[in-house]
């Protein structure tokens, strides 16, 4: 990846700077720093700096890094993080519209205030940018299945309206257009009785925290299931093709690479107990892969993203 020193950024309203440490914004709390960082006052303004940036500069959009492993070495390029401007949420009839930085579990709420069923969305971490682009979906459910449109702006700075058949959700991926930035959302939920909708939120949280290792520094679940959908959260699901199962099978569970640990309450959950590098922690998933595919010919594929330069040997 090219790096942006030495060229010459464009002047912005937001805020812009150099060497900001990604450890700070990632969830694992690893990574070294970005080149540059800019958080854009408004839409307007994110337009603008896309539009005079020089073409060669690579740019990264960041949301809240629920779902991110930053290389030790850090990123060269302008890491791009949408703060107040972009983080409301409006209801009208069946339909929430929310901007990219608004949380998963805000908008899931303010929705059953509503009377509209996004509960699918409360227990899931990160921001609807990343929720777009991940097509992250948990209980039988995916954000594909709610989506209406969604505002973004390209990498030669026009703001513009995509719809699914443009971004062609997938399991756990969208084609989503090379450096855009996406900035808000248009989701249509079917209709609910808010207490209902609020009292099955609160089902699915308790049954998360009983699962997963919620106090434990992670990013979500490491690895997409390999039966290529997301759990559904009934009794009767079949567990053979599940990430965790083939991880469990494979005898890693609680593996452990420096302060990386494959969790000992939920083996899909990747963990830093304390002073992980990120190489520690990606290092310690692909031991968890070559074990699996030495056990069960099964290739675990990424559901973290990960990102940047490691250190120089």
């Amino acid at each position: 990846m090219a790096a942006t020193s030495g060229k010459e950024l464009p002047g912005v309203r937001g805020r812009l700077a150099a060497g900001k440490q990604l450890s700070e914004l990632t969830w694992l709390r690893v990574g070294g720093p970005a080149d540059h960082f800019f958080q854009p006052a408004d839409a307007g303004d994110l337009a603008q700096f896309l539009r005079d940036l020089d073409p060669e500069v690579p740019v990264f959009p960041i949301g809240v890094g629920s779902n991110l492993i930053v290389r030790d070495g850090g990123l060269r390029a302008v890491v791009i993080r949408l703060g107040r401007g972009f983080n409301s949420i409006e209801t009208e009839g069946g339909t929430v519209v929310a901007g990219a930085a608004a949380l998963d579990a805000h908008v899931a709420r303010r929705a059953a205030d509503a009377g509209i069923d996004l509960t699918f969305l409360r227990t899931i971490p990160g921001t609807i940018g990343g929720a777009v682009r991940m097509n992250a979906g948990c209980y039988g459910s995916y954000l594909a299945d709610v989506f209406q449109s969604a505002t973004i702006v390209t990498r030669q700075g026009e703001i513009r309206e995509v719809n699914a058949e443009e971004l062609r959700f997938g399991y756990r991926q969208t084609e989503f257009p090379e450096g855009a930035v996406l900035v808000s959302a248009t989701l249509r939920g079917a209709e609910g009785d808010p207490e209902e909708l609020h009292a099955r939120m609160q089902a699915q949280l308790e049954a998360r925290d009983a699962s997963q290792p919620t106090r434990d520094r992670s990013a979500g679940s490491t690895f997409r299931n390999p039966a290529g959908f997301s759990s559904t959260g009934r009794a009767d699901d079949v567990h053979d093709l599940k990430a965790w199962k083939v991880i469990d099978d494979a005898g890693m569970r609680g593996a452990r690479r420096g302060g990386a640990q494959m969790s000992e309450k939920h083996s899909n959950f990747l963990i830093n107990t304390g002073g992980a590098s990120a190489a520690d922690l990606e290092g310690l998933g692909e031991d968890v892969r070559q074990k699996v595919y030495e056990d069960s010919g099964i290739t675990l594929e990424w559901e973290i993203m990960r990102i940047g330069d490691p250190l120089p040997e």
